[in-house]
Formats: C-alpha cells, structure tokens, sequence
C-alpha cells in the first residue's frame, strides 16, 4: 500500500487520480493526520501494510515565509523527518518532493543531483534542511526536485496570467530569470513510475519538464495559447521586466533549470518539452470550459 501524504494539494490531487488510474492500492491524507505528531502518524499506519510514503505535503508561500520561518520549517523539515522515522520503523520507503529553491540560481549550466545546495531564502532553506533530514532518517529514500510547477489543482502561474491577460490590456512579467515550466500530471506521472519500478534506485533525483525559458516567454506562450483555444477573448500586451523592476520579499533563483540525465537513465523516463505539456493543459482547460 502507498500512502499519499498531502494528496489536496496541486501535486497530491493530481498524483491520486495517477495511482488510482492502473488501480495501485492508495491511501491519502492531508491535514486531518498532522505531519507534525508522530503519534497521531504512527496511529494512522498502525494495521496497514505501507510499502510506500508518498509525501507531498510541504509549506510553498515562498514569499510569506520569510516572515513565518518557524511554521515553514516545521511543516518542511520536521514534517518530513517524521514521517521518514516512520517509514523505516515500518520497513517502508519515502518518497519526498522538494524543489530547484535548494539553489540559488547562480550559473548558467543545468543543475545536477550532486551540486551543492545553497538556498538564498527561508522557503529554500527549510526544503533543503528537509531533505537531509529525511536522508539521515531513512535510507530507503527517493527525493524528487522539481521546480516552475503548475496544474489544475490548485494555484499557479498559468492561472494567474491568464485572469490577469483577462482582465488587463497589459502586464508586465520578469524575464531574467529562467527555468522551466512543469506540468504537474507530468510529475505524477514520473512518480508513478518510481513507485512501480522492480528495481527502486534510492537517492536524490531531478524531474521538470525539458527546455528552458523565462517567466516572459512562459508568459507569451501562455497568451498565444490562450487566444488560440479561445479561452481569452482577446489581446493583452506583456512587457519584459527585470527582477529589480518586480521586487519581492523572497529573492528568487535567477537559473533554475535542472539536469534530467540522472531520472531519465535510473527509470527509463520520455519526459515532454514544457511548450509541449503548456499546449496540452491549456487544450484541456478549453475542452472542460474550465474556470480561471
């Protein structure tokens, strides 16, 4: 049995519907099984065969964690710990998602697994504290980074622009920073693919989707795609901003693209371009006629 931790979230959602589509056994939770208490989580497991911790569950409000360093740290580094205690008490792996924010975004190469981490802010901080908590207390562990992510559940960039290219005759968007843009079912679907393989190769590993571009170009392939599956009615102007233009309270990597290599040999993965996953969730937003 597998046990999704954090399955209401943008990840958790899409992942349940992954696992429950070739019908593998699942169980899934979000805050009514507090990641914080070991009891209450050792309680939850008690009776059930758990092979798999799936855990999803993470504090992601990069900017207001700045001011909520306790909470964010507890929810990404104590959380995580806990629960991978519990998956070696139980003879059981963890599965744990963490992000390209354990970077700082230096450079101009795509970041490999065995790079150094050098978070630049709380949120990158506490993911990366996360992760090393969860190799000292399991060993039986696959930690996924993923970065520039975005879905149906939940939150994210291609929403946000699309209302604002509805509602707006022009926007401005940051394009020094770059990265890549991953679709969340692309994610689930990679992780599917862990949680199935014969051979699990335990350690760290990095999944977005391919290529690399800025906010800006997201941005306007977003609006192309978005005029062309009539979802909006009509144009919007975007300009290019720099980061000193669009301050934030968090600073944010200005590089963030990850190496693959390392996922696509271990588990024989075909990851899309991101234009590719971008046209294919916007298609089905238009199909499903669904609400921004």
């Amino acid at each position: 049995m597998i046990w999704l931790v954090g399955d209401k979230g943008m990840l958790g959602t899409e992942l349940a519907g992954a696992l429950a589509a070739p019908g593998l056994e699942f169980v899934g939770t979000d805050r009514e099984v507090d990641i914080l208490d070991p009891v209450a989580l050792a309680g939850f497991a008690a009776g059930k065969k758990i092979e798999w911790i799936v855990n999803c569950a993470a504090y992601t409000a990069v900017d207001r964690a700045e001011d909520d360093a306790d909470l964010c740290s507890k929810l990404n580094a104590e959380g995580p710990e806990n629960l991978a205690r519990l998956a070696r008490k139980l003879g059981a792996g963890i599965l744990h998602i963490s992000t390209d924010y354990v970077f700082d975004g230096s450079g101009s190469a795509p970041r490999s697994e065995d790079d150094q981490v050098s978070p630049i802010g709380v949120y990158g901080r506490t993911k990366a504290e996360g992760e090393a908590r969860v190799r000292a207390a399991c060993p039986e562990h696959v930690i996924v980074r993923t970065a520039w992510l975005y879905g149906k559940h939940g939150p994210n960039f291609v929403y946000t622009m699309l209302k604002a290219m509805g509602a707006k005759e022009r926007i401005g968007v940051v394009a020094d920073q770059l990265g890549t843009p991953t679709y969340a079912k692309d994610v689930a679907g990679a992780i599917v693919t862990i949680l199935r393989s014969p051979r699990t190769e335990y350690g760290t590993f990095h999944y977005s989707d391919l290529g690399t571009t800025s906010w800006f170009d997201f941005a306007v392939a977003i609006h192309r795609l978005g005029r062309e599956s009539g979802i909006l009615e009509r144009d919007c102007a975007i300009d290019a901003l720099t980061t000193a233009q669009y301050p934030t309270k968090a600073r944010r990597p200005a590089y963030s693209v990850l190496s693959k290599e390392k996922i696509k040999a271990a588990y024989g993965l075909e990851i899309p371009a991101w234009e590719d996953s971008l046209a294919a969730f916007i298609k089905e937003m238009a199909k499903t006629k669904e609400a921004i």
